[in-house]
């Protein structure tokens, strides 16, 4: 099976972008106008029923988005490669470690979920169980990770877009498996460069859980504070982002 991909540069360093639960590969905003395209080669995949690959079937799992990434890899002829994850994508991300740590070079997470399962109050939980089919449900949780600072029009495009580029399904079974889920101890210990970036604007995924959370499995593990930024750099300081990730990736 050929995985469907969409590719950014031709550099010598080969990096897989994993996207967030509401985005696809196309929702990575005005960032991608400003990543060095020489030094860099880029893949990002859509998970099964999101985006390009919306009608393919699936378990809709974190095992599933490892798998298939690994997959695209092979495809791709990348036997090593740099893995960034975007929330979602930033625990799915640690999964593909966990299974070919000897393939990553470096790891990447954008406001990252942990490897550990996610802790949510009842409320909370109901909320992010409506968001499947409530899409007011989505507005709420966009404007909560970005620190009730954006505005309308941003909130409603984005809520619009998630909407019409995943099944309800896929989404719904997506959020059971990334709370849920605790890998922690396949990941422990394992030594690479990781950089972990987060918005100072991120009511959900804040400083202190990355330091209680991501920081401990990964010896030397780098975090850095996103200044006027929430949840998505990639709209909100899409330059400033661009240059940081870039900077961690060629060191």
């Amino acid at each position: 099976m050929t995985i469907s991909h969409r590719r950014h540069g031709s550099g010598e360093h080969k990096v897989i972008v994993l996207h967030d639960w509401f985005g696809t590969t196309a929702g990575w905003g005005p960032f991608l106008d400003y990543l060095d395209k020489s030094a860099f080669s880029y893949a990002m995949l859509d998970y099964r029923g999101y985006g390009d690959r919306v009608a393919e079937p699936g378990d809709y799992t974190l095992a599933e988005i490892a798998r298939d990434t690994l997959a695209l890899a092979d495809e791709l002829g990348w036997e090593t490669f740099s893995l960034v994850g975007h929330s979602m994508g930033g625990k799915a991300a640690q999964l593909v470690l966990a299974e070919a740590p000897h393939r990553v070079r470096k790891l990447v997470g954008i406001s990252p979920v942990m490897a550990g399962a996610y802790q949510l109050s009842d409320e909370e939980r109901e909320l992010f169980e409506a968001a499947a089919q409530n899409f007011t449900a989505r507005r709420i949780i966009l404007d909560l990770v970005t620190g009730q600072r954006a505005k309308g029009v941003w909130l409603d495009r984005m809520v619009a877009r998630s909407s019409a580029t995943s099944r309800v399904d896929a989404f719904a079974a997506y959020f059971r498996d990334w709370a849920g889920q605790d890998f922690a101890a396949k990941v422990a210990g394992l030594e690479l460069p990781v950089k972990v970036f987060v918005g100072e604007h991120d009511l959900a995924l804040t400083r202190e859980l990355m330091e209680s959370t991501w920081l401990p499995l990964y010896p030397g593990a780098e975090l850095e504070v996103l200044a006027s930024s929430g949840h998505y750099p990639m709209y909100e300081i899409p330059v400033a982002f661009a240059k940081a990730l870039e900077a961690f990736l060629s060191a």
